[in-house]
């Protein structure tokens, strides 16, 4: 999930929402100064910097209103979900790394706030069913939600990985979706995990989600 902001950072984003809901483009620095009652644009700039670092948005220095809202649309009952090129890490500072694009789906399909899209390159989750071309959505969850059979993300290694989820009178049992030897833990408490695989896109003609229904 994106880095936590603090209380001028947040309300400085929620500024920046309502402002484009209203008029359907961003406030500049100036006027996100005015708002707030900064009179450097250089000290405003360091706050829109510090919201890109931390993943809420994206920016071009060179323009004034060159900024873009990251998982925000101004449809009502649309939401814009990252799509990464492999399973992103839930402590990296910069969520922003490995997002190839953002899709706009129906809020009722993307799931909670702070899922996100994988798309699956190789074969690395074959051992779940899941192939080369594939698109999962992957929702927010800990260890206290997920239940027998689900997919999930933990961060058992250097990297998250992909695993069944078993559950059993001996503790719960993970089969990694690469294959992998099974890892067992008597504490599920104790186990990393940061989200649960809720929908799969594939597409029956074998051809891939196209680059042309990807939005930018």
């Amino acid at each position: 999930m994106p880095a936590a902001l603090n209380e001028l950072e947040r309300k400085i984003l929620d500024y920046m929402v309502r402002y484009l809901r209203t008029r359907t483009y961003q406030p500049s620095i100036r006027e996100i100064g005015e708002e707030f009652g900064i009179r450097s644009t250089k000290t405003v700039s360091e706050h829109l910097k510090s919201l890109a670092d931390k993943g809420y948005l994206e920016r071009d220095p060179s323009r004034s209103r060159g900024v873009r809202i990251l998982g925000v649309d101004l449809e009502p009952d649309i939401v814009s979900v990252p799509c990464y090129t492999g399973l992103p890490d839930p402590e990296a500072p910069r969520r922003t790394d490995g997002v190839e694009s953002h899709f706009s789906l129906d809020r009722r399909i993307a799931g909670g706030k702070g899922a996100y899209l994988v798309r699956v390159r190789g074969a690395e989750f074959a051992g779940a069913g899941i192939h080369e071309g594939d698109m999962i959505l992957v929702e927010p969850a800990g260890p206290d939600v997920v239940g027998g059979g689900d997919l999930v993300v933990a961060a058992l290694g250097r990297r998250p990985g992909l695993y069944r989820y078993r559950n059993d009178q001996r503790g719960v049992h993970l089969l990694p979706a690469d294959g992998g030897e099974p890892i067992r833990a008597e504490d599920p408490t104790a186990i990393p995990v940061t989200g649960r695989v809720t929908a799969l896109h594939r597409r029956l003609d074998g051809t891939g989600v196209p680059r042309s229904a990807i939005t930018h």
